[in-house]
């Protein structure tokens, strides 16, 4: 009869087997497959672990074409709820001397020197260890074998977390969870490698798409996105160009995308030089904004622009003017700062809470679609609110008068008033 293999480290195969074959000859046939000694091994089926290796598969009830898991157990297992016994005499503690009974593979001086020599390793080590880069980097001896002995003893503690849970109990689901999420860990580590050996170019910085250009005479660096809505400008780029006193005010608003920012205005039609043709454009001029000027979906469909990426060029197919995509040594500054291992805020959740309660405030009883006619309607009085939308809302702990005053805010959006509550309920450190 043929039985189905399969292992923690993702090994399948199958075998053909006598069901009359005893277990212990059966963990020797697995032995030969799997590497794994047969005295270090747990056969399990059907959740079960099988014990007695002098019953045969026929008397344990296993049938053509079942399947069972081969597990490595280090130590002898009494029962199989007792812990394997393992050695811990051979793991050296911390501040416990200069290493002197550790292997060559263990001595921090030894691999230091060893991917010193080896620039290659350095580089991979940059990628896949940054702490452990940093720390060789730094020439400080005792700063390396601090980082080393740290993440050598966290990979002890996982190996002694992974060994307890093969010798868990197999109808715990707790422990069925760790052992899943454990394998699932080690697919993603698989995927990751394979990803790096086969396509190394998926892990490299991709700049962004930027053209040189001139609004009302000044050189202005613009970017190319054809997933933005609208073309825009910084209110800093605006007051450069000097055409600040073309902003129509009666346009602003607030942005929402990634995050929030508040609109001042629009310059409802601006020429664009590129190359030696004119374009004409309007801009939304945003308060805060890094990038001086961006080109949106609504000037690229206008000029039927084509972004041809094999060329490294952006066709202009109302004039046929082509201009080439700036390389990365001619982007502006702002645009080179998200490289790997650079600074993350740490409070970007309840900046962003922050940045929608002040846009929530600035906004209330209008938006960016809003006309002049529109701006100057009353907010609707709190008895206008259903009873069902403010409920629900006070569900979420807050007070009544909170709810209602929101509500009022925002003209009803019960969206808009919800995520205002909660960004004011957070409290600055």
């Amino acid at each position: 009869m043929q039985i189905t293999i399969t292992t923690l480290s993702d090994q399948l195969f199958t075998i053909d087997v006598s069901e009359d074959l005893e277990l212990e000859n059966f963990k020797a046939l697995c032995q030969e497959e799997t590497g794994v000694p047969a005295k270090e091994m747990s056969i399990v089926w059907n959740g079960r672990p099988l014990h007695d290796d002098k019953l045969t598969l026929k008397q344990y009830g296993i049938q053509n074409g079942e399947v069972v898991l081969v597990q490595h157990i280090r130590g002898q297992i009494s029962h199989p709820s007792e812990l394997p016994n393992i050695d811990f005499g051979s793991i050296n503690l911390p501040g416990s001397g200069q290493y002197p009974s550790r292997g060559r593979e263990d001595d921090p001086a030894f691999i230091r020197s060893m991917l010193l020599k080896d620039p290659s390793q350095i580089a991979l080590l940059k990628e896949r260890n940054p702490p452990l880069a940093d720390a060789l980097l730094s020439g400080d001896m005792v700063k390396f074998a601090k980082v080393f002995e740290e993440q050598r003893q966290s990979r002890i503690k996982e190996e002694q977390k992974r060994i307890q849970l093969l010798s868990a109990d197999p109808f715990d689901p707790h422990a069925q969870q760790q052992i899943e999420e454990a394998i699932r860990m080690k697919n993603i580590e698989t995927n990751m490698e394979t990803a790096m050996e086969f396509a190394p170019e998926s892990f490299g910085q991709v700049h962004m798409l930027y053209i040189d250009c001139k609004v009302n005479g000044h050189p202005v660096k613009a970017f190319v996105d054809s997933g933005a809505q609208m073309t825009i400008m910084s209110q800093q780029c605006a007051e450069r160009c000097h055409i600040m006193r073309l902003v129509d005010r009666r346009w602003e608003g607030v942005a929402k995308g990634v995050g929030t920012q508040k609109i001042l205005g629009r310059v409802h039609l601006c020429q664009i030089q590129i190359g030696n043709v004119f374009l004409q454009s309007s801009f939304s001029i945003l308060e805060n904004q890094p990038m001086d000027m961006l080109l949106g979906l609504d000037m690229l469909k206008r000029h039927q622009c084509v972004i041809d990426l094999k060329k490294n060029q952006l066709e202009i197919g109302t004039t046929g003017t082509i201009t080439p995509f700036l390389g990365e040594a001619d982007l502006p500054e702002h645009a080179r700062l998200n490289q790997p291992g650079s600074s993350h805020n740490q409070d970007d959740d309840r900046d962003l809470a922050e940045a929608l309660s002040k846009s929530a405030q600035e906004s209330a009883g209008s938006s960016s679609s809003k006309t002049p006619s529109t701006r100057n309607q009353p907010s609707p009085s709190p008895h206008q609110f259903s009873e069902e939308v403010v409920s629900q809302l006070m569900k979420n702990g807050f007070s009544r008068n909170a709810v209602l005053e929101e509500l009022r805010r925002s003209n009803g959006n019960a969206d808009q008033a919800l995520a205002t509550l909660f960004s004011k309920s957070f409290s600055m450190p």
